[in-house]
């Protein structure tokens, strides 16, 4: 006897809700503050894999479900969501230490902030966890980090969105670009049976 265990990364409830939560449809009651914990860890960007056509069987396999659109049709729309210099993040307690494509390092300590209800065109919705930098911290960081990762409540998060900047109304406005961070630990082959998973 084999046991199989599958990662559908829908939050592994018994009443399904977790796929219906991932999905952007969720009540406001069952929304509930997160601690940066959630996030702890060693992540890595995305857009370097798309850029070197690593993510191409993503695209195709996304197209062959979709009568709509193309596999280039897919890569343009991810090209502009993952775009970003920001190669790989380490998130530790209460710091964030943001390492750039150009080898520049850079970290700052930051606090809770709330979160944010966002609903989108097709109707579903979204939570945007919010983090300040904390006051006297490194200037060439951001003052607000915002994390959407489909869950709504207190869990580890297998990967997430990430929205960084100075003005925190103006980035609950950014919907078409989202930079992408999956654990640094996974490799290129890794990285897309992850994104096939969801």
């Amino acid at each position: 006897m084999v046991e199989v265990v599958i990662d559908d990364h829908h939050s592994g409830d018994e009443d399904g809700n977790g796929e219906r939560i991932y999905n952007g449809f969720f009540y406001n009651d069952e929304i509930a503050d997160r601690d940066l914990s959630d996030w702890e860890g060693d992540w890595q960007s995305v857009y370097p894999y798309l850029e070197s056509e690593n993510l191409d069987e993503v695209f195709e396999s996304k197209a062959s479900e979709n009568d709509t659109m193309t596999a280039q049709a897919y890569k343009e729309y991810y090209t502009t969501g993952y775009e970003t210099d920001l190669d790989r993040i380490v998130i530790n307690d209460d710091t964030f230490t943001f390492y750039y494509e150009d080898e520049n390092e850079v970290s700052a300590q930051y606090e809770y902030d709330g979160y944010e209800v966002l609903t989108y065109d097709r109707g579903n919705r979204g939570v945007r966890f919010i983090f300040k930098k904390v006051d006297g911290q490194a200037a060439d960081m951001p003052e607000f980090i915002q994390f959407s990762d489909h869950s709504i409540s207190p869990t580890d998060s297998a990967h997430f969105h990430l929205y960084w900047g100075d003005n925190r109304d103006e980035l609950l406005e950014e919907v078409d670009h989202w930079p992408t961070y999956y654990p640094s630990e996974l490799d290129a082959s890794g990285l897309v049976h992850d994104i096939l998973a969801h």
